[in-house]
């Protein structure tokens, strides 16, 4: 691990307003390489149980993969393809076995000892990278309004608060294989804040908004801050929130 930064992190999850928790999250260290760790959050679909089920295969997947994953020898973003591509179909091989059709989106990130990132997501799940409380990057969704927005037909404002909001265009567990978008970071320095988190965290804030918090505030105060005032924001109609957040706090 580079000298210049330790990591802290929490994870956070709750049911919002639903009767039911299909969100999934995970924080994993690696069993035998200390300064390595994978993030991932799921969010299931699919009825009563069915989406529990989806994000409980991602998750179960994610965490075989990820313990023979060796930094030396392995490509961390073939690692994480191969996570996307495994739980897409063990998920359309429980769908066969049961009567619901269930899916997950994915949003995953790993950390290397030497402090480069790579990250991969299928669905409407997001990873933001920050530096401080400045909005580097985050990932595209693989939805509807997203395909509006990138097309210039609706605005990034019109499209939070669009009613086809949820409607996806790739996710695991269809009939058609997932898209899955990746990302490389170079370099982590200390300051870099990631978070990974489900729709029904990101739906209620701005980049400006999530920068500030997660600057501000520990991962562990963050992550119970984002879920309280998303829930106020939801006013009672509130998805299920899951988040995973990674601070790389310099050394003093």
């Amino acid at each position: 691990m580079s000298s210049g930064y330790r990591l802290t992190a929490a994870t956070g999850i709750h049911k919002g307003d639903r009767e039911y928790q299909q969100d999934q999250v995970a924080l994993l260290k690696h069993p035998r390489i200390n300064g390595c760790l994978l993030a991932v959050v799921a969010d299931g679909m699919g009825g009563r149980s069915g989406g529990r089920k989806a994000s409980d295969q991602v998750m179960m997947t994610a965490k075989q993969l990820f313990d023979r994953y060796d930094p030396a020898t392995d490509d961390a973003a073939a690692t994480l393809t191969q996570v996307v591509q495994e739980s897409h179909i063990v998920i359309k091989l429980t769908a066969i076995s049961s009567e619901e059709e269930p899916h997950s989106t994915l949003a995953a990130f790993l950390i290397n000892p030497g402090g480069d990132c790579y990250w991969a997501h299928a669905g409407d799940s997001r990873i933001y990278h920050y530096h401080g409380s400045k909005f580097i990057k985050r990932t595209i969704d693989h939805s509807y309004v997203q395909a509006l927005v990138n097309r210039g037909e609706i605005t990034e404002e019109q499209a939070a608060v669009h009613p086809q909001s949820n409607i996806l265009m790739g996710c695991l567990g269809t009939e058609s294989d997932p898209p899955v978008d990746s990302h490389f970071i170079a370099q982590l320095r200390p300051g870099d804040v990631l978070m990974a988190c489900s729709d029904g965290v990101w739906h209620y804030f701005t980049n400006g908004e999530l920068g500030s918090v997660l600057s501000a505030l520990t991962p562990r105060e963050a992550s119970e801050f984002l879920i309280d005032k998303a829930r106020a924001r939801g006013r009672g109609a509130g998805d299920n929130l899951s988040m995973v957040i990674v601070k790389l706090e310099p050394l003093t």
